[in-house]
């Protein structure tokens, strides 16, 4: 298990409602063609990124249910065979549906999930790692949120960046190093340098985050063997 001393004194299920909430609000606002905005997520648009949140539900309650092997064998009748597989075959499962009505399902759906996890915060849960730590789960989809509300560009009050982006550099840490990627990351006071092999790099707290979630800028100057290996997505 990786040191989660980067996540000291973080509270992952606070950061999970407040995310879910901001996704709630942004989607609350659209209407008409809006849903049809492209999103950051190639090949997605907002209406999509709204069915994968909804679609990736199905998934959290399988943990919780310890169905997750029922669940995978689903997808894998259904054709899927790798990540991007199950997030197709999510999609299909909302095609034609009225994103009002996917709103509603998502809402209720990602509720449950998180009343539940907040409820078993000292526990475990089945993940792909059996005998995962639930308050590692909640950072996890708190990421997870906080990336799609970027993906579709929810807003984001001012006086929220800071600590925001703090968090998630954080986290970001934590996951590269859980991910066991082979590259040294030292924090100095919201820069991070980076070094891998032969290679180094400084980068703000907000180019970590980016680049962990694989949304760094192509024109971004990270040589492309640290942008890899700082992928954690």
């Amino acid at each position: 298990m990786a040191d989660e001393g980067d996540l000291r004194g973080l509270d992952p299920f606070d950061q999970l409602d407040r995310e879910a909430e901001r996704l709630d609000r942004f989607f609350t606002t659209l209407d008409g063609s809006r849903w049809d905005d492209p999103s950051r997520c190639e090949g997605w648009t907002v209406r999509d990124v709204l069915a994968h949140l909804a679609s990736t539900e199905s998934y959290h309650h399988a943990c919780l249910d310890d169905t997750l092997s029922a669940f995978l064998q689903n997808g894998l009748d259904a054709g899927a065979s790798d990540l991007d597989g199950f997030n197709e075959w999510g999609l299909r499962a909302y095609e034609g549906r009225d994103p009002a009505a996917i709103l509603d399902e998502w809402r209720a759906a990602n509720a449950q999930t998180r009343r539940r996890m907040r409820e078993r915060g000292g526990g475990t849960m089945t993940t792909m790692v059996p005998g995962y730590p639930v308050r590692l789960q909640a950072f996890h989809l708190a990421s997870e949120l906080a990336t799609h509300a970027d993906d579709v560009g929810a807003p984001v009050d001012p006086g929220e960046v800071a600590a925001r982006t703090k968090w998630r550099a954080r986290f970001s840490r934590f996951a590269i190093a859980e991910a066991e990627r082979d590259v040294h990351i030292e924090p100095t006071g919201g820069a991070n340098r980076i070094q891998a092999d032969d290679s180094e790099a400084v980068l703000s707290d907000a180019e970590l985050v980016e680049a962990a979630i694989g949304r760094l800028a192509p024109d971004h100057p990270l040589p492309p063997a640290l942008r890899t290996i700082l992928s954690s997505a």
